[in-house]
């Protein structure tokens, strides 16, 4: 192999890497019947207040609910939803929960901006189809194009009137303005 080939490297993540988390193992020595995942522990806590709280209702039945208290604290101990640990799905959904209705956008609350009334109105005109009609457009001249033996002229000579268009009636306020200070009714 050159030393220029690139290195190949696979990596294998085995279950002793995702290694639940779990109380109780300090080096050799473990709790009774441990190590405990944290929905145990909860499971636990929560179930041996519970009990404590209604040892006057259950008092009769015995043994029988301390046995199901022990039951539910050994069920839980792999217990996965969705592939998650007991609390970390409770707190998925918390947040989920939490979360804005439309999502966050840049760490804030997304919103849609407020409903407003669009008014406005438009003319269509045809205006520019007698005027298009009236004088044909010409390419505009470039300064290369002139030769430097023609004199240039300083009075501007006025192109000659074109074929009289077909009269457009105007159709706005503001063309029939133009229309008549064109025929000299307006001063």
């Amino acid at each position: 192999m050159s030393a220029a080939a690139p290195v190949r490297m696979g990596r294998f993540y085995t279950s002793a890497r995702r290694h639940p988390w779990v109380l109780g193992k300090v080096a050799d020595w473990r709790i009774p019947l441990g190590p405990y995942t944290p929905a145990q522990i909860a499971v636990a806590v929560g179930g041996g207040f519970l009990l404590v709280k209604t040892i006057s209702w259950w008092s009769w039945m015995g043994p029988v609910p301390i046995a199901a208290w022990l039951l539910a604290i050994w069920a839980v101990r792999r217990a996965k939803i969705n592939g998650r640990a007991p609390m970390q799905a409770a707190l998925g959904w918390v947040l989920l929960g939490w979360q804005p209705r439309g999502g966050r956008i840049g760490g804030r609350a997304a919103r849609d901006r407020a409903p407003r009334t669009l008014l406005g109105g438009f003319t269509v005109e045809d205006a520019f189809a007698s005027v298009a009609a009236a004088a044909p457009l010409r390419a505009p001249r470039r300064p290369a194009d002139r030769t430097p033996t023609t004199p240039r002229s300083s009075t501007r000579r006025r192109p000659a009137p074109a074929a009289p268009a077909a009269p457009v009636r105007p159709v706005s306020g503001v063309q029939q303005l133009l229309a008549l200070a064109e025929q000299g009714g307006v001063r």
